[in-house]
């Protein structure tokens, strides 16, 4: 049996009776593919509308592709507010309360859009079709995918490919792991309700940490001598390592800081264009503490930790490697989506 989580909003999956967080399953998989083919969605520039929130990794990773592809012009973003409340994400952050490019409040009624009904996660990222209001899809897991392949046809020049051909079998693979024991591993700790649920998530987390740090130990990334995917996934859950995962989920073994090698691996990604010029920590912070009323109570949001260590050196380059191979970095991002920086 499977209960929603207790005082969380959007998140799709529930508890099971002996404590644990199961994720569901993304509820709208369309695609937006280059020809439209098999009666999805076409490509087309303009069209759609990426909705995200700073707060989220899931979300975070359409940013960063977005951002390392140069889809900016193509596909734009509405940036919600970290906070939601019962209805769904807001966008409280734009003037009067309503997307100036969708015209509406809440996700959730893109959603209803879609599928009229009740909406039990309304989650992001979601891709809406402007023209009609209706939501596309939310399978974070494919966003970023179709992005690197299905949107080519718009990317900057210059773009790296984050999911070359011959190295996807490797990069699936990685992916798969750190997915199942660290981007969803941080949420089954922090979200347990036993001590063996618990224990559990912690140990899978720590453990595949172990091995990833050890495979980094003397390359520069995850797969190949470039940035891909599997970079992009893991670097959403690492930033948020020691501002939210360590206290507030309770993955305190140790903090990313104390790992020589992840903290220098995640410093890397943070300081190259794309990467860190997409995090905002206030987002990230207020959303976890605030939100999660079933574990923070007080919904107090703590000072710490100190960010400026981001910025200092981490000499990962010595290592060989080129983040964006024969292509180059993304230029700044557009002047309405800087983040404050640290």
């Amino acid at each position: 049996m499977r209960q929603r989580v207790a005082g969380v909003v959007g998140y799709p999956g529930g508890m099971t009776d002996d404590g644990r967080f199961r994720r569901g399953p993304s509820r709208f998989t369309d695609r937006i593919t280059a020809d439209g083919r098999d009666g999805g969605w076409p490509v087309e520039p303009g069209r759609y509308r990426l909705v995200v929130s700073r707060a989220c990794p899931w979300a975070s990773r359409s940013l960063v592709a977005r951002r390392l592809l140069g889809l900016e012009r193509s596909l734009s973003v509405a940036v919600a507010d970290p906070i939601q409340d019962e209805r769904s994400w807001r966008f409280t952050l734009d003037p009067d309360g309503r997307d100036p490019v969708l015209g509406i409040r809440f996700l959730y009624e893109a959603y209803e859009a879609r599928e009229p009904g009740p909406h039990d996660a309304v989650s992001v990222p979601a891709i809406v079709d402007v023209p009609s209001g209706r939501l596309v899809t939310n399978d974070y897991q494919r966003i970023t995918l179709d992005l690197a392949t299905e949107w080519a046809a718009l990317h900057r020049p210059g773009a790296p490919d984050l999911y070359p051909e011959h190295l996807r079998d490797e990069i699936d693979d990685r992916m798969g792991g750190i997915f199942r024991d660290v981007n969803n591993g941080v949420y089954e700790a922090g979200f347990a309700t036993t001590q063996e649920a618990y224990d559990e998530a912690y140990g899978r987390l720590f453990a595949r940490l172990d091995q990833v740090s050890e495979h980094l130990a003397g390359r520069r990334y995850l797969v190949g001598d470039t940035v891909t995917e599997a970079d992009v996934r893991l670097f959403t859950t690492l930033v948020r390592f020691d501002a939210v995962y360590h206290g507030h989920f309770k993955c305190n073994r140790n903090k990313l800081t104390e790992d020589r090698v992840l903290w220098a691996y995640a410093r890397d990604l943070f300081q190259t264009p794309g990467f860190g010029d997409t995090v905002d920590f206030d987002h990230i912070k207020r959303h976890y503490y605030q939100v999660h009323e079933h574990i923070n109570p007080t919904r107090i949001v703590p000072r710490g930790p100190d960010l400026r260590g981001w910025r200092s050196p981490h000499h990962r380059e010595e290592l060989g490697g080129r983040p964006f191979g024969d292509g180059t970095p993304p230029p700044p991002p557009p002047e309405d989506e800087v983040v404050v920086p640290l």
